[in-house]
């Protein structure tokens, strides 16, 4: 399975948010998944990238090569893919991911996640999303979804994204093991 990451490339992240993106990553390499990230060697991205080549997995970055100017690429990529624009490199993640998970991360992180979940409620594709909420960081958010439902402005956000914080909770979504 091609796993997409979101999730942010700033330098400036608590080692307690890289430290769960390294595990993901090594369990990505674990179970003979690929990463498909933004390319990034810094912040949740990089970290994830680590753990998935520190255990011999496959990664694809996906980035338009402008990107370099504002954070460093991932030189250990097993592929990576240049294009020539955000839109582009969005809709190479949906192209070449079977999975989402959303990890901590900034305005880039919410755009990919805001449309991921619009293409899937416009049936668009029907693949698993999953937020990554860890330490709570989503909580907000996830509270702020639910409220736009409660009030009528959109469809249960259940049936569109999964939540869990840990990185067993992920592959137990993954797996179809885990409890609605």
């Amino acid at each position: 399975m091609n796993i997409c990451l979101y999730g942010s490339g700033s330098r400036k992240i608590d080692d307690t948010y890289t430290d769960e993106a390294y595990r993901l990553g090594c369990r990505i390499a674990e179970e003979n998944h690929a990463l498909v990230f933004g390319g990034g060697d810094t912040g949740m991205m990089g970290a994830c990238a680590r753990g998935v080549h520190d255990n011999g997995g496959k990664s694809i970055g996906i980035a338009p090569e402008w990107i370099g100017n504002f954070e460093p690429l991932c030189e250990n990529s097993t592929e990576f893919i240049y294009v020539d624009s955000m839109d582009e490199r969005k809709r190479g993640f949906l192209e070449n991911s079977d999975a989402f998970i959303i990890s901590p991360g900034g305005i880039g992180t919410l755009d990919e996640f805001f449309e991921i979940i619009t293409l899937k409620k416009l049936e668009q594709h029907d693949k698993e999303i999953i937020v990554f909420n860890i330490n709570h960081f989503y909580d907000k958010m996830i509270e702020m979804i639910d409220e736009m439902g409660e009030k009528g402005f959109l469809y249960k956000q259940e049936t569109l994204f999964k939540v869990t914080s840990t990185v067993d909770g992920i592959f137990e979504i993954l797996e179809g093991n885990a409890d609605d």
